[in-house]
């Protein structure tokens, strides 16, 4: 589990850098406001992809939770924004129903962090939640 959060680190690292280059695109080549929003979201989900495996090393057993919650959110994030800039640079889409498929992406990742979090918090059959939240 451990090698699978931090693979997801070193892509939300990738993310982050992402949102960070064509937020210079958007700054110096090409202004265009879907590819500040493309940025913008490629920021926002890295940021929140790194608290998620945060999380999941915190909380070990529903930690897979929290691990795919931070995996569906950086994949939204990704053909989203991919879609999105395609669009701005060259008119083009990344492929048919991309930003619907990346858009509910994001959507069922922030529904697992919701979930994620009640699972956690919910007594297991021995009686205590997870043992690092009981603190």
């Amino acid at each position: 589990m451990r090698k699978w959060i931090c693979t997801l680190v070193a892509l939300a690292g990738l993310t982050g850098a992402a949102g960070m280059i064509l937020s210079a695109a958007d700054a110096h080549l090409l202004p265009d406001i879907r590819v500040q929003r493309a940025a913008n979201l490629m920021l926002i989900h890295a940021v929140a992809a790194l608290a998620l495996c945060g999380l999941a090393l915190l909380a070990p057993r529903r930690g897979g939770w929290f691990a795919s919650a931070a995996g569906a959110l950086l994949s939204g994030s990704l053909i989203f924004a991919c879609d999105m800039t395609l669009r701005a640079v060259h008119g083009a889409r990344l492929f048919p129903m991309a930003a619907p498929l990346g858009g509910s992406l994001l959507i069922l990742g922030w529904i697992i962090v919701t979930i994620s979090a009640a699972a956690t918090l919910w007594p297991s059959p021995g009686g205590t939640g997870d043992q690092n939240t009981e603190k």
